[in-house]
């Protein structure tokens, strides 16, 4: 019989896919009226795991046992596990986005009698879970008009009308900015004094020491152990991280002798205007240089412009009206096309590796290429050896963790999938490197070797724009920091010697 303080326990759970054991005997037990972290490096299983108790992976599949509200539960699909009160809210978000935040929150069970929809009734209920969660909006908003903190919320509201009882979030604030992440973090305390527990998958480890009430750690598919947080003293970061990569982390940013050369690569008084407003600027007067060897930090809350300056200054991918100079080697270069910023040796790593960074249905080989084929082309046809040569010195360099180069980038780790989207692009032999939040949503080890590559790159020369949310991270890479605030850079600091504080000041400046 389940002991009544567990509202879930998954017992010895096994799965296996083809050539590969992805969960092997892991124990999990969730309280009543509890935040549970579930914490790991790629690959170590989390997913998985959450994927068979929300009925992704059906009975059948797996070895094992889930007693959920004391009851052994046998789930063939997520529709059964949802009713049981199990639900799960994944990275990305799974919105319709054209239908309106009422139709979302009831798509699948709609307020409906003989088939026909009570749009009064949608609308009047949803106002009561929107109310619950401060989603103060007209129900009948489109969810695509809404920002990735307020459509979280709605994930939430489709949750609570489903009658709730264990909420699963997988890196639920990734993509959010620090007062959205907080606002998050204080609803699943609300949560919790209603009696709704929570597991919450994330690599932000500042978010599990500040929240969660026990933590379980998996490491290469097994379970190593589950900490109970002291409610006074609290958990540590390093106490996780140890028994996520077995061993102490002292230092999480590899040390490098920063030699910076010449001034390589200049940006000056660059104003760009919003691609579907042009009167609306969202750059203005934008001015910065990088040199060789040097790894500089660009810091800001979500919407300072930070990405809109890289994908503009790459190839124009952003913007309209766009105005200023850069100079590369002190001369003015033309960088009107994304083709011709490859050509003058710019490379750019989007923030979004599944959507921009990679084509997940094809191997390594087609990625690793794909930014210039002619490299390994002879008359226009592709030499299918020198690729498989370049790619299989790339797996080596970078240490991905991958079968063979044959393998497709959608079944790799997060960690492995950034180091190819890493490899495609110093594939392309460039000299400046604009780096968009590359280690978003990896684990603390993996997020370690990106910078242990990213310092490799500047110890050969390459001049690289290091973005950045995660202060700890900026300063700990940095040989300079710029901050941007609504558009403009609004402060230039030293690197290791800034202080999140400083950062901060500048931020703040409007």
């Amino acid at each position: 019989m389940n002991d009544a303080a567990y509202l879930l326990e998954m017992k010895h759970i096994t799965k296996t896919f083809p050539g590969v054991k992805a969960l092997d005997n892991v124990n999990l037990q969730v309280k009543q009226r509890e935040i549970h972290a579930l914490v790991g490096e790629n690959g170590a299983g989390k997913s998985t795991l959450m994927k068979i108790l929300s009925g992704v992976h059906p009975y059948g599949t797996y070895l094992g046992e889930i007693v959920f509200n004391g009851r052994v539960c046998v789930f063939p699909d997520i529709q059964h596990s949802e009713k049981m009160g199990i639900a799960i809210i994944h990275q990305e978000l799974a919105l319709s986005p054209y239908l309106s935040i009422a139709e979302n929150i009831f798509l699948g069970h709609e307020k409906a009698k003989r088939f026909i929809i009570n749009w009064d009734k949608t609308k009047e209920e949803a106002l009561v879970y929107m109310k619950r969660l401060g989603l103060n909006e007209n129900p009948n908003t489109p969810v695509n008009k809404l920002g990735v903190g307020k459509q979280q919320l709605v994930e939430i509201a489709k949750a609570l009308a489903k009658d709730v009882k264990l909420l699963i979030l997988d890196e639920p604030t990734a993509a959010l900015n620090e007062k959205d992440s907080e606002n998050l973090l204080q609803l699943l305390r609300d949560l919790k004094k209603h009696g709704i527990s929570s597991v919450l998958i994330t690599h932000k480890l500042n978010e599990v020491a500040e929240i969660a009430d026990s933590v379980t750690i998996l490491r290469d598919g097994k379970t190593i152990e589950t900490l109970e947080v002291d409610k006074n003293k609290g958990i540590s970061e390093e106490r996780i991280i140890r028994g996520m990569v077995g061993r102490e982390m002292t230092d999480r940013f590899p040390k490098r002798a920063s030699v910076p050369g010449d001034v390589i690569f200049e940006v000056k008084n660059w104003t760009v205007y919003h691609p579907e407003n042009p009167e609306r600027k969202i750059l203005d007067n934008v001015a910065f240089y990088l040199r060789a060897g040097e790894v500089v930090g660009l810091a800001g809350l979500m919407g300072a412009g930070r990405t809109e300056l890289a994908t503009s200054l790459f190839g124009k991918f952003y913007g309209k009206n766009i105005s200023g100079r850069i100079l590369i080697d002190g001369k003015e270069a033309n960088l009107n096309s994304i083709p011709k910023a490859i050509e003058r040796g710019v490379a750019y790593v989007t923030e979004d590796r599944k959507e921009y960074g990679l084509v997940l249905i094809e191997d390594l080989r087609q990625n690793v290429s794909l930014a210039k084929l002619k490299k390994i082309a002879k008359k226009n046809v592709i030499d299918e050896q020198l690729e498989a040569r370049e790619t299989e010195s790339f797996r080596k360099k970078l240490n991905i963790k991958t079968p063979s180069i044959f393998q497709l980038a959608g079944n790799l780790s997060g960690g492995n999938q950034q180091k190819v989207v890493l490899a495609k692009w110093i594939f392309t032999d460039p000299r400046i490197l604009i780096l968009d939040e590359p280690t978003r949503g990896i684990d603390v080890g993996a997020k370690y070797e990106i910078y242990a590559i990213i310092n490799m790159l500047a110890g050969a020369g390459m001049a690289c724009l290091f973005i950045s949310s995660e202060m700890p991270e900026i300063i700990g890479m940095s040989d300079r920091i710029y901050v941007m605030s609504e558009g403009r850079i609004t402060g230039e600091l030293p690197g290791r010697t800034a202080t999140q504080e400083e950062i901060m000041g500048y931020i703040i400046q409007s």
